[in-house]
């Protein structure tokens, strides 16, 4: 018989990653049209929310590679695994987030999960396959978000050149509202899947469900947290990603969210997890070097970096650690 307590601690603790998710990451989507005041920033928040919602629920692509890709196998792990993953996750995401530091919610949970799969049934139980792909993806999303973003920008300054820039950037400022709808989308339909699919594999884990399909009912609930989330708003992360890295003007928020709408889309498409919070910051990078490479504030972005490269080892500790203070105190181990 399936422990459902522990499964339904599982849930809870997915869905609340997912709202620290939501309002750890509504910088995200609304941070370029925020600082260059396309949107006021209570309108922004609440079309983010819904358009996220509206994101979560149109596939479910993203929850079976996390579901299916992390480990070899459902049966090889059990809920307290499970629990210290994401328990792992959530610590790293709060702290990140007190000192407005745009770090990965998918690369903690990733960590997270890691460590604890590691420190409770070894490395044989890691599917090394699904990791590398998994990894690979975050890496190199904000790679190509900051590549195509420096094409795009370039091209439009060649389309533009000629324009007034009073014109061109009122136009940007309308054209911005479209483009932040889009990655607002964008980041519900990837990053609501990586609860749905840790959940999900707690299910098969378990013995609830018998395959990693997921549940209308987990769509619902992970697409709801995740608005929720966004709703609150994470102020200190949206006045970094929104400023700190580079003082951007209509046309520049404009670029940088076409362009992270359409990475992050396309891997969605491809089933593949990416950190949202990488690709705009790569993208902002990419369309601040275009603009000029030194009016990038590369101190800020190396700050960043620094936090990125950390996540998946620090959550992966906190995964473990998470594990073995959660057998000793209530037994559930391998």
């Amino acid at each position: 018989m399936p422990d459902m307590s522990l499964i339904l601690v599982v849930v809870i603790l997915a869905l609340t990653f997912d709202f620290i998710n939501g309002f750890h990451d509504t910088a995200n989507a609304i941070a370029t049209c925020v600082s260059t005041r396309a949107i006021r920033p209570g309108v922004a928040i609440i079309g983010t929310a819904i358009l996220n919602f509206i994101g979560a629920m149109i596939s479910t692509g993203v929850a079976k590679t996390i579901g299916g890709d992390i480990v070899m196998s459902p049966d090889l792990i059990n809920e307290m695994v499970i629990i210290s993953g994401l328990i792992g996750a959530i610590i790293w995401n709060i702290v990140t987030w007190w000192f407005g530091m745009p770090s990965s919610s998918s690369h903690a949970l990733i960590g997270g999960m890691i460590g604890a799969v590691v420190i409770s049934a070894g490395t044989a139980a890691l599917n090394d396959w699904g990791i590398i792909k998994i990894v690979l993806s975050l890496i190199l999303s904000p790679i190509s978000a900051m590549v195509v973003g420096f094409v795009i920008m370039k091209l439009i300054f060649a389309i533009c050149h000629s324009y007034k820039p009073a014109r061109v950037n009122l136009t940007a400022n309308r054209l911005q509202i479209v483009s932040a709808a889009l990655m607002a989308f964008s980041h519900g339909s990837n990053d609501a899947q990586k609860s749905m699919g840790i959940i999900t594999l707690a299910l098969v884990s378990g013995g609830v469900i018998g395959t990693l399909e997921v549940p209308t009912i987990v769509k619902l609930l992970c697409a709801a947290a995740m608005a929720l989330g966004t709703s609150v708003g994470g102020w200190k992360i949206i006045r970094t990603v929104g400023g700190k890295i580079f003082k951007m003007h209509p046309i520049h928020g404009f670029a940088a969210d076409l362009n992270s709408a359409v990475v992050i889309l396309t891997a969605t498409m491809l089933h593949l997890p990416v950190s949202t919070t990488h690709v705009v910051s790569g993208s902002i990078m990419g369309v601040g070097s275009a603009q000029r490479v030194k009016a990038v504030h590369w101190d800020v972005a190396r700050s960043m970096v620094t936090a990125w490269v950390m996540t998946i080892p620090c959550t992966a500790v906190m995964g473990a650690v998470s594990y073995l203070v959660a057998t000793s105190l209530f037994g559930g181990g391998l």
